[in-house]
């Protein structure tokens, strides 16, 4: 499962960047919903570890 959870936080990094480097003026500030999902998957991840 973790593996899993790390697996959707990179996709969601990775779309996260080129949202925002290629469409970042189209898309605006909507584009930042995509890291923000990624940090609290990334943060769940680090705390179901412990």
């Amino acid at each position: 499962m973790r593996d899993l959870l790390w697996l959707i936080v990179i996709i969601l990094l990775i779309g996260w960047l080129v949202g925002f480097i290629g469409f970042g003026d189209l898309v605006g500030n909507l584009i930042h919903i995509l890291i923000v999902g990624a940090v609290i998957l990334a943060v769940l991840g680090l705390i179901r570890r412990v």
